[in-house]
């Protein structure tokens, strides 16, 4: 196996770190789950419970976006207004997040766990 350009990388060739880069911040696996539970327009996802501030929430759509792991689709002409949706590399995070809530569920007091995770 060849070792992959050293330019890829943002830290290290770790996976743990590169998934950090994109994933790491307090927002976008929260976009993830927003989508995952059935969500699918900026409006939506402005209302989550977390209050994600809208130039953040922009910001993130189009990091998402950019990394091929939600597509974006519009839905309306005047004003264009997009709807999101997860594409099979997003749809690779479900198993993730899933792990995620069974270990906050067992470790977290308090949590409450969203039907679609159950």
């Amino acid at each position: 196996m060849s070792e992959p350009d050293s330019d890829s990388f943002e830290r290290s060739p770790c996976p743990v770190a590169n998934a950090l880069d994109l994933f790491g911040d307090k927002w976008s696996l929260l976009i993830v789950r927003d989508i995952v539970l059935g969500k699918i327009r900026y409006g939506e996802f402005a209302q989550s419970m977390e209050g994600i501030p809208s130039n953040i929430l922009a910001n993130r759509l189009k990091r998402l976006e950019a990394a091929g792991v939600v597509a974006k689709q519009a839905y309306c002409e005047k004003p264009v207004r997009y709807q999101y949706e997860l594409t099979e590399k997003g749809r690779d995070l479900v198993p993730v997040m899933e792990a995620m809530v069974d270990w906050a569920t067992k470790h977290v007091p308090g949590v409450r766990v969203f039907p679609r995770y159950r």
